[in-house]
């Protein structure tokens, strides 16, 4: 094997493992045409997994919800993604599953039962969905106008490629000069961002959406942190005034981990700065990482 040609990642597409570049596909996929698809993201921190059972968890829950069955099985599924990181030879790395309808097997059929899914799977290098050097200083964040979708019409804890109103959102914060976006429900309560939860803290309480927002991996860690560290934490309605009245306020995702905010529209928070809570569950989010929590190690590639 050519230690090189899967240095831009490594994916499983087809029944075949391939280099990223080379998977491909059909244009006529629903997945591609329809967004008919779910998906699940796994970080890979030092040559392990952080909460894997966690995420293929989240993943098989998903395809249930959407009615998708690809031929692997979820011990399958696992191996893949072992295999993904393996091949590519990465220490720290960014590694998606993903189920798509696929294309119907009778011509002009618009039933999803005559579409065989299937699995892509990749590992590629870390990447995080807030730069590290915005982190540093705290990203600036923008309310959007544009309302969320709806729960009841796109549900939110099934981890999807719906992302037409979160890209709204992103053109407004960039139009604004802002680094990321947050969206509101059409009430005006607080749901998440472009691929990531959002939390606040005020007088030293730290709070989350309790809709319109997934059920993400790293807002669990941040919660059992909190539990852990005796900070007082909840999931509750969060009206857009309290968001903008917060001491302090952090993103939280697997791209990237706990990620404070400096600033809230207008806001300035902690004196333009991360405040001293999101800085704290920061540091134990990633000390606990060095220190093995939810850690699965990639296994070696075998010979073949």
């Amino acid at each position: 094997m050519e230690p090189t040609r899967f240095a831009a990642g490594a994916a499983y597409i087809g029944g075949q493992f391939v280099p990223i570049d080379e998977a491909k596909i059909p244009v006529t996929d629903w997945g591609f045409t329809r967004s008919d698809a779910v998906y699940d993201v796994v970080h890979v921190f030092r040559h392990g997994f952080f909460r894997l059972d966690d995420h293929l968890d989240r993943f098989m829950a998903s395809m249930a919800a959407r009615r998708l069955k690809p031929k692997e099985s979820r011990e399958e599924i696992e191996a893949i993604l072992h295999r993904c990181v393996g091949l590519a030879g990465l220490e720290n790395a960014y590694v998606a599953m993903v189920a798509l309808r696929g294309r119907p097997r009778v011509a002009g059929s618009r039933r999803p039962q005559d579409c065989d899914n299937h699995l892509v799977a990749y590992a590629i290098p870390w990447i995080d969905v807030i730069p590290k050097d915005v982190q540093e200083r705290g990203a600036h964040l923008w309310i959007a106008s544009t309302p969320r979708v709806p729960d009841a019409s796109v549900d939110p804890t099934v981890k999807n490629y719906q992302w037409s109103d979160l890209t709204s959102g992103l053109f407004e914060a960039h139009d604004h000069g802002f680094d990321t976006a947050v969206l509101c429900d059409a009430d005006g309560f607080v749901t998440e961002g472009p691929g990531f939860n959002i939390f606040m803290v005020r007088n030293g309480k730290v709070m989350t959406p309790d809709r319109g927002s997934l059920h993400g991996i790293t807002r669990k860690s941040v919660l059992e942190l909190c539990a852990e560290m005796g900070i007082e934490a909840r999931i509750c309605a969060i009206p857009r005034a309290s968001l903008e009245g917060a001491d302090e306020a952090f993103a939280a995702t697997t791209a990237g981990g706990v990620m404070p905010i400096s600033r809230i529209g207008s806001a300035i928070l902690s004196n333009d700065r991360p405040g001293p809570i999101s800085l704290a569950l920061k540091a134990a989010y990633w000390r606990k990482h060095e220190e093995g929590w939810h850690r699965t190690e990639v296994r070696a590639l075998d010979p073949a």
